[in-house]
């Protein structure tokens, strides 16, 4: 499983509506760029309180790189 598809599974299992998802990665030469893109309304079930489950996402896909041998991974999220 590759780390998008990883991302994915993440935040489709969070959401109310994982159909208003959408997950990209770039390669830049910082490394690579996840972004999450969730709608208005789900983006309280991915922050969290205090910004925990966020927290929490960016570990996860951090640590599953890592594991796929990537080196540096970023991980921006934002809505629509």
């Amino acid at each position: 499983m590759s780390i998008t598809e990883y991302t994915e599974m993440l935040i489709k299992n969070l959401i109310s509506d994982p159909e208003m998802s959408k997950v990209k990665d770039f390669e830049t030469e910082e490394g690579l760029i996840i972004e999450i893109l969730v709608s208005e309304n789900d983006m309280p079930s991915i922050i969290g309180k205090n910004g925990k489950v966020a927290n929490s996402i960016k570990t996860l896909i951090q640590t599953k790189g890592y594991l796929l041998g990537i080196k540096n991974v970023k991980i921006n999220i934002d809505s629509f």
